[in-house]
Formats: structure tokens, C-alpha cells, sequence
């Protein structure tokens, strides 16, 4: 244990100055404390016969401990520490140092113990613990207990020293009861630290365009560390585009940029994404940058640039069985939806984009589906489906379908698909009610008419009917209005026509081709129309259907399962072999996959069944993509023949297509008033090129587009197009306004004029006028409609501040020129 040193070292050491030190009140809820554990030494006997230096004392007289304190004193729980980076400034900051009300209290210590030892104690006491805080704003006062007879410290009372090892170790001694004996005493420090509040800053831009700089905004002092949020927002309509200008961070700094939706914070890229160039486009006209710093051990850095761009609602959802078309995706553009025969729209037939902080379309996309009976007037083609909605509560359904051709015409139908569950049933009349004659009754035949039905008049009734709880039959009837003398128009489904007479005249050639995938069977491919009394067709049409097997050969192509789109059948076995050009190899891609558990797809890399297997499937499955190493490539699918029992898959879907050896898709073109970017050096497969326009021009076409699987591109490279209008100011409280052009384009003017009873603030003309860089926008901002009693209370107060500035600026002026004058003599 480390002894007194002799007063002639104490005295050196009583030159050398106290360093100050932050104390808080004791009763600083921010405070950190030193917690204390006294250790007794034996007493032991002075080398020398010098007098040794007495112990600090900092316990004021008449309380000392009890024994039981004084023998073992247990520290507070420390608290967790926020991080280590805090922990380390902490450490460096709390630090603790003499200050002079601690050495008056040590001279006075000293004194009493040199010349009344006989009312030392006789065993070492416990010190107060000394009151240490981190760096803080906050008032400071010394907490060290004063001398209570400061008066009668002598004059050659030594201070002692107070030693600062950098970890916050006090070491003291002991006062001596006789020269003789000493005794030591350690005073061991915890420091426990509280994380106190950031420093908060917020900064708001409103501006189209600018830049953020961390610089331009230092932090404050006294705080261990700072947070600020700058926060974006520009017209409606528009969007925030930041681009990264530079950004050098410190370790353990934060960078967070975020899309703000009202109350939802989405983050678009934080610091381990950022680099010099990056572009973050907000998804609503408001955008926020988080920035977290500590302050000790420098500040990072960081600069974006900032403008505005035009806004679009995103592309409508195709409903199924249905289509869309999209005019625009800015704000006033508006989409058209359409169902597929047989089907019937859901809600709005148009939807408009409205111009808001997000733009977003007027209201839900409708859907389409296939009702439960109806009635067609003047038909001249269409379908009649299975219905969409399920049955009634009691489990039943009737639907009735009532079809009428145009006068002096008939009626054709074709029966695309007929699945009856064994409890349903259709019947077809040709007339408009169920008296007239029976074309066809599922209940007295088992075979489903692919050949098709003619009515005998103009009209022909369908009734289906369902006792099932949920309507699990399926159905699809085409039907087509023709005029007599004629044959009715040819249908083939998954497949195609071509004839040579459009009015399907006597003596007109059909001939029918399949889609990829398909095959012609159940029919030729050439029918003629013949008989001049009551035309009809030699022959049925054929069928399309998708074979089990085959040798395909072409360039690019489709592998579809047996009987597609209808379920395949038990026990196939079916081998497909693709060959394509020597130099290329196959690319695979498996877009569906659903088979039993019990069936088995397997692909082989060459032109048999090889030990080389690419992959092989059962059950539900992921899509898939493979490469064949050679130009041949083998499929192979086995069901299972006990499927009725294991129950079977709905099937299939592969496309192939021959492709190149090497692994890289082209490089794209620049383009016009913007650049480009790449997410890769090499243009592999994934990578992403991402075109951005210039200030000003707003991009036509798809932004990002991937290097696909195939080596190909995902879409075309749009192109930037100039921005000629300007966005919906706005309307202004109780006024009026006269806009010369709806379009809003370049030029247009925007007149305002406040309602009876209000006064306007600002300019009452706006104009849309073209920037070289950057979108158009208006010459000033929205003007205000005040009333008029607020105007004059204004306008009263500008006077008197004018009746107050013109007499000081005469007297200003005449004093001058009377300093002029005199100094002039």
C-alpha cells in the first residue's frame, strides 16, 4: 500500500496546481457517484524519524460511521452502460480532480490531526463519497463538505496530495496516532454513468430544389451526442429525388433516409447503402433524413442534393379475366377497365389519378366475374361461364341464361369446357323458355357436344342447376350469332384460323393451327362450308391439346403437361426432347409446377435419360430456372397410375429458349437528357441498369431494367421526355380563381380575386413559365384572401411605424449636416 511521502516531497507536490474539476449537486438526478471500500493495514513501525504527512479526511466530525458500515460498505448496482462508445467518453470525462475547497478541507484536516491526536479515531473512517457527472450544460456546485472551524487551520499545514491516475483511484493516508504507526487507506471508485438526453435540431426545406449539408448546421455544445431530422416537402403532385453528393461517416454514426407517408416512416436507405451518385426517389412529396452523431470523437459528414419530381399513381391491377388501359399515370389521368366475354365488371368502369401528397387513384380496381344468369339482346358473340359467386345459404342455385340473336339470324353454341358435378345439370332449349325444344340435357347423355349447337330460331335458353353446398362444376359455352345462308364462325380453343371469306359464304376454307404446346387431334385442319340450302361445315373443328411427349426443335418454344389446362390423366409417362443450335445451349424455365406427391418431373442435361440430372421435382414447386452445358436437353414426367386414390396435380408450364454460352447480357444505350447507372461492373445475370432524366424531364418507360435469366432485358430503355406543365396550385380560401388552360401547360395563367369583404395578400396572377433545369413552376406562390378589418389593423400599424421613422430620419439628417458644418470651420 502506497505510504505518506515526507514533508519534503509534499511540499513539492504543494506547488504543483489542482486541476478543476464538474461537480453536481449531491442531489443531481444525473449525477454519478464513487462508491468506497476501506482496507485496514496493520500497524507498522516509521523507517525514519521523520514526521509523516497525516490522511485525508473528509468526514465531518460527529458523524462517522457505525462499525458495522465501516467494516464492509456495498456499492450500488451499476447501471447498464448505453455502448461502449459513451462508456470510453465517460471514462475520459469523469475524471476525479482536487479542487481548492478539498484542499482547505485537507489543511484543515491536517491541523486538527497534528495538534489534537488525541481525538483521532482509532480506527480508519470512511470518507464522503465525492459527487462526479459527465459533461453537462447543467449548473455546478462542489459538493465536498467544508471545513466546519475553517478558522483554525495553521499556517504550515500541508495539503497531502490527491494523486489522478486517469481511472478516477483516490489514495490517501491515514493520520498517525504516534510517529510510529501508520495506517493506510484505499479508496477504490466505480463510476456509473446515466445516457443523458441528444441534442435535438430539426431542419424543414420547402424549396423544388437545394442541397443538404451537414455542415451548415454544427452541433451544439455541451451534449454527448446529436440528432437532427431534415424534412423535405414540396408542391403536391410531386416527389423528393435525392442524389448523394458525398457522405463520410464516422464509426457508429447513423444515416437514415426515410419516406414519409402521414404518420408512417418507410426507411428508403440507411448508411451501409449510400455511396457518391445514388439516387432515392420519396413515394409521397415529403422526405426525411435522420442524422445520429456522437460528438467526442469528431463528426461525420454528409451532402445530398434535393429536387422535385413529378409523382404518378402506380400502375391499376389487372383484374383477372379482365383488362386495363392507362392514359396516364399522373395526377388526371385516368384508366379504363374491360372484362373478358363471359364476364361482368365490379365497381367502376374508370378510375381518375388524384393529385395528393401520393397520388392515388379515385377508388378500388373493380374485378370481373361471371354471374348466375342473364339476358343478351341483339347477340353477336359472347360467353356464358360457370358462376363465380357460391351457391345460396340452402345450397342451391338455379341460373338461367336467355340469349337473342338479331332478326333473320341463328344461333351457334360451342362447348369449350363441361364439367358437371354428378348432381348438376344443364339443359339447353332453342326458344326462350324451358317448353321449347330440347337441344341438349346433361342428365340424358353422357358425351359433351364438342361439335356444337345450332338453335332452330333466334333465341336459346341455358339452364344450370346446382344442389351442391359450393358450385364445384365448371363450364364454358361460347356462343356467336350468324346469318342464314351462311355457316357460323369457327372456333378452336388454344389454337387459330385463318379463312378465305369473312361472311363464311358457301365454298370458304378454314384451316386451324395450334398454339406452342399444342397439338391438332379430334378433326382435320381443313373444314369447308358447303351446302347451299341450309350451309354448314363438312366437318367439326378440331381440338387443341397438349401432348404427352415430342421432339421440339425450334429456337424457343413451350413444354406444357398432358390434356393442359385440364387435369392430366393417371398412369402418363411422357418424354419431351429439345435440340436447338450446336453453339447455344437450352435455358429452362419452369413458370408452374403442381403435381401429386406421388408423380415425378425429372429434367436431364443431354439427349437422353442420363445419370446427369438437372433437377428433379414432385409436389408443389417454386418456378425454376436451368441451363442445360449442350445444345440437348430431355424432360421427363411420370404420373402416378393409382392417382384417382393419391389424387392429382394440376400440371405444368416450361418455357425454353436456345441462348448463348456466354454469361452476360448487352450493354444498354444512354439516354437523352438523363444518364444511367449499374448495380454491377459485369452485366450478369440480376444486374440492374437504372436510368434517371435530368431536371426538367420526366422518364417514359420502365426505370430499372434487370438482365434476365435468358440474357435478354426486361423491357426496353425508356426515354426522357420534357415536363411542359406545372402541377395544381391549389385553391385559395374564400376567392375565386380563372385558369386559362386546364392542361396547366407552360404558360398558363391563373387569376385569383378575393371574395366581398376580403382583401388579397400577395400576387393575384400566376404564371406557369419553363426552367432551363428543373420542372416548370409558378412565378410566386399561393396569394391570400385576409379581411378586411385585419388589413386595416396592418396598414394602421405600418402608418404609425412610418409617422415614428420620417421625424428621426429629419432630425438624423439635420444633425449631420450640422457635425458637417462645425467640423468644416
Amino acid at each position: 500500500l502506497p505510504l505518506a511521502q515526507p514533508r519534503a516531497n509534499a511540499d513539492a507536490e504543494r506547488d504543483m496546481g489542482p486541476s478543476p474539476a464538474y461537480l453536481l449537486p449531491s442531489n443531481s438526478p444525473d449525477s454519478a457517484g464513487l462508491e468506497e471500500e476501506v482496507t485496514s493495514t496493520s500497524p507498522s513501525l516509521s523507517q525514519s524519524g521523520e514526521e509523516l504527512a497525516p490522511s485525508v479526511q473528509h468526514d465531518p466530525p460527529g458523524s462517522p460511521l457505525a462499525p458495522e458500515a465501516r467494516a464492509q460498505h456495498a456499492p450500488t448496482p451499476r447501471r447498464t452502460l448505453p455502448s461502449l462508445k459513451q462508456f470510453n467518453s465517460a471514462r475520459r470525462q469523469l475524471r476525479p480532480l482536487a479542487t481548492p475547497e478539498a484542499l482547505q478541507r485537507l489543511g484543515s484536516t491536517t491541523s486538527s490531526g497534528s495538534t489534537k491526536s488525541a481525538a483521532a479515531p482509532s480506527v480508519p473512517t470512511t470518507p464522503a463519497p465525492l459527487q462526479i457527472a459527465p459533461f453537462t450544460a447543467a449548473s455546478l456546485a462542489p459538493t465536498l463538505p467544508q471545513s466546519p472551524e475553517p478558522a483554525q487551520a495553521p499556517e504550515d499545514a500541508s495539503p497531502g496530495s490527491l494523486l489522478d491516475k486517469g481511472d478516477s483511484e483516490l489514495t490517501g493516508s491515514a493520520s498517525e496516532e504516534s510517529q510510529e504507526t501508520t495506517t493506510s487507506t484505499i479508496i477504490t471508485t466505480t463510476i456509473i454513468t446515466t445516457e443523458q438526453a441528444p441534442a435535438l435540431c430539426g431542419v424543414s426545406f420547402s424549396d423544388p430544389e437545394g442541397y443538404i449539408d451537414s455542415s451548415d448546421f454544427p452541433p451544439q455544445p455541451f451534449n454527448s451526442f446529436l440528432e437532427c431530422t431534415y424534412n423535405v416537402t414540396v408542391y403536391t403532385g410531386y416527389g423528393v429525388e435525392l442524389q448523394v453528393k458525398n457522405v463520410n461517416l464516422s464509426e457508429g454514426e447513423l444515416l437514415s433516409i426515410r419516406g414519409v407517408d402521414g404518420a408512417t416512416l418507410t426507411v428508403l436507405a440507411n448508411q451501409t447503402l449510400l455511396v457518391e451518385g445514388q439516387v432515392i426517389r420519396s413515394p409521397t412529396n415529403t422526405i426525411s433524413v435522420y442524422f445520429r452523431t456522437f460528438q467526442d470523437d469528431g463528426l461525420g459528414t454528409f451532402q445530398l442534393h434535393y429536387q422535385a419530381f413529378m409523382l404518378s399513381c402506380s400502375f391499376p391491377r389487372r383484374p383477372d379475366s379482365g383488362e386495363v388501359t392507362v392514359m396516364d399515370l399522373h395526377s388526371g389521368g385516368v384508366a379504363h377497365f374491360q372484362c373478358h366475354l363471359g364476364y361482368k365488371l365490379q365497381g367502376a368502369k374508370t378510375l381518375t389519378c388524384i393529385n395528393a401528397s401520393k397520388p392515388h387513384w379515385s377508388s378500388q380496381e373493380p374485378v370481373c366475374s361471371a354471374p348466375c344468369g342473364g339476358t343478351v339482346h341483339n347477340a353477336t358473340i359472347g360467353r356464358v361461364l360457370s358462376p363465380s359467386y357460391p351457391s345460396n345459404a340452402s345450397g342451391s342455385q338455379l341460373c338461367v341464361w336467355t340469349i337473342e340473336a338479331p332478326e333473320g339470324q341463328k344461333l351457334h353454341l360451342h362447348f369449350e369446357r363441361l364439367l358437371l358435378q354428378e348432381k348438376d345439370r344443364m339443359t339447353v332449349y332453342s326458344g326462350l323458355t324451358n317448353k321449347s325444344a330440347l337441344l341438349y340435357d346433361s342428365f340424358q347423355t353422357e358425351s359433351v357436344p364438342f361439335e356444337g349447337l345450332l338453335s332452330e330460331g333466334t333465341s336459346i335458353r341455358i339452364e344450370f342447376t346446382s344442389d351442391q353446398g359450393q358450385a364445384a362444376s365448371a363450364f364454358n359455352i361460347r356462343f356467336e350469332a350468324f346469318e342464314k345462308g351462311h355457316c357460323y364462325e369457327p372456333y378452336i380453343q388454344n389454337g387459330n384460323f385463318t379463312t378465305s371469306d369473312l361472311t363464311y359464304n358457301i365454298g370458304t376454307v378454314v384451316e386451324f393451327t395450334c398454339d406452342p404446346g399444342h397439338s391438332l387431334e379430334q378433326g382435320p385442319a381443313v373444314i369447308e362450308c358447303v351446302n347451299v340450302r341450309d350451309p354448314y361445315w363438312n366437318d367439326t373443328e378440331p381440338l387443341c391439346r397438349a401432348m404427352c411427349g415430342g421432339e421440339l426443335s425450334a429456337v424457343a418454344g413451350v413444354v406444357l403437361s398432358p390434356n393442359w389446362p385440364e387435369p392430366y390423366m393417371e398412369g402418363e409417362d411422357c418424354v419431351w426432347k429439345i435440340h436447338v443450335g450446336e453453339e447455344k445451349r437450352i435455358f429452362l424455365d419452369i413458370q408452374f409446377l403442381n403435381l401429386s406427391h406421388s408423380d415425378i418431373l425429372t429434367v436431364y442435361d443431354g439427349d437422353e435419360v442420363t445419370p446427369h440430372v438437372l433437377g428433379q421435382y414432385f409436389g408443389n414447386s417454386s418456378p425454376q430456372k436451368l441451363y442445360s452445358s449442350t445444345p440437348d436437353l430431355t424432360i421427363q414426367f411420370h404420373s402416378d397410375p393409382a392417382g384417382l386414390i393419391f389424387g392429382k396435380g394440376q400440371g405444368f408450364i416450361m418455357n425454353y429458349i436456345e441462348v448463348s454460352r456466354n454469361d452476360s447480357c448487352s450493354d444498354l444505350p444512354e439516354v437523352q437528357n438523363g444518364w444511367k447507372t449499374t448495380s454491377h461492373t459485369e452485366l450478369v445475370r440480376g444486374a440492374r441498369i437504372t436510368y434517371q432524366c435530368d431536371p426538367g424531364y420526366d422518364i417514359v418507360g420502365s426505370d430499372t431494367l434487370t438482365c434476365q435469366w435468358d440474357l435478354s432485358w426486361s423491357s426496353d430503355p425508356p426515354f426522357c421526355e420534357k415536363i411542359m406543365y406545372c402541377t395544381d396550385p391549389g385553391e385559395v380560401e374564400h376567392s375565386t380563381r380563372l385558369i386559362s388552360d386546364p392542361v396547366l401547360l407552360v404558360g398558363t395563367t391563373i387569376q385569383y380575386t378575393c371574395s366581398p369583404g376580403f382583401v388579397l395578400e400577395g400576387s393575384s396572377l400566376l404564371t406557369c413559365y419553363s426552367r432551363e433545369t428543373g420542372t416548370p413552376i409558378w412565378t410566386s406562390r399561393l396569394p391570400h384572401c385576409v379581411s378586411e378589418a385585419a388589413a386595416e389593423s396592418s396598414l394602421e400599424g405600418g402608418n404609425m411605424a412610418l409617422a415614428i421613422f420620417i421625424p428621426v430620419l429629419l432630425i438624423s439628417l439635420l444633425l449631420g449636416g450640422a457635425y458637417i458644418y462645425i467640423t468644416r470651420l
